[in-house]
Parts: structure tokens; C-alpha cells; sequence
């Protein structure tokens, strides 16, 4: 399984969020330019991520981009389906992909990717955006204390 490059900056793009997190709505031009995306690539990810409904926009001169949940809330299996798709090592697994083959049935091979695929899926679903930004998570829990 290998991440695109839209998976990679959509990735960073929510972290950066994350870590400015309550701070209101975060431009765009910022997410880039500390995230080394392209700009008009970086507004493609976003528009998904708003239609996936983990981010929210706001126009206008202090408009921006912010999570729609929480850090907490926000599951790397979610971004992840929302920026690749699902994730599978190979079509046989791919829940979006017919399998034409004919020998899957009694594949050993079907069976490890089967295994690869649950592993990762698994992995994806118990982390979220704020395992990515620890820190800033600690230092604000520390600060409400």
C-alpha cells in the first residue's frame, strides 16, 4: 500500500488544522506555505475535505479553513477514505473493485492481503488527527488544569 501525494498533503493539511485547532479559521495560503503543498493543489484537498465533511470554510478577509470536529474526533480512516479511497494492497480486496479472478477462492496470496488490508484498516480506524499533535494536545490539557 502506498499513500499519493493526496494523501500525504491532504494528511498534512488536517494536522496543520489540528494544531491550530479553536484558534478560528486557518487561510489557506498559510496551510502551504508551512506545509510545502502547492497552493492550488492544497484548495483541491480541501474542497474534499469539506465535502467529506471534515473540515468547514469560511469566505472573506478572515475567512479560512478549520476541523468540523474535534482533533479527537477526526479518525485517519476517515481522511484517508475521503482522500485515496479505500485502501487495499491489492483489487482482490478492494471492497470497489470485481474481482475477476478465478483462483480467489482458494488463494493462499488472497488471504495475506486479506490479513494486510484488516491490519492497516484497523491501524487507520484507532488513530486520530490528535495522535498526530500530541504535544499541542498535552500543553492545552496542562494549561486547563
Amino acid at each position: 500500500m502506498r499513500f499519493s501525494s493526496r494523501g500525504e498533503y491532504g494528511l498534512r493539511a488536517l494536522v496543520d488544522l489540528a494544531e491550530h485547532y479553536g484558534e478560528g479559521p486557518v487561510a489557506s495560503a498559510h496551510i502551504a506555505e508551512r506545509q510545502l503543498i502547492p497552493a492550488n493543489y492544497l484548495n483541491q484537498l480541501l474542497l474534499a475535505l469539506r465535502n467529506g465533511g471534515l473540515i468547514s470554510s469560511l469566505r472573506g478577509p478572515r475567512g479560512g479553513h478549520m476541523l468540523a470536529r474535534s482533533p479527537e474526533e477526526i479518525r485517519l480512516s476517515d481522511a484517508i477514505s475521503i482522500l485515496e479511497g479505500p485502501m487495499a494492497p491489492m483489487d482482490c480486496v478492494n471492497p470497489e473493485i470485481k474481482c475477476e479472478c478465478e483462483l480467489v477462492r482458494g488463494c493462499g496470496i488472497y488471504r495475506v492481503w486479506a490479513e494486510v488490508k484488516a491490519a492497516a484498516d484497523q491501524i487507520l480506524a484507532s488513530r486520530t488527527l490528535a495522535d498526530l499533535v500530541p504535544q499541542r494536545f498535552e500543553k492545552r490539557l496542562q494549561q486547563t488544569i
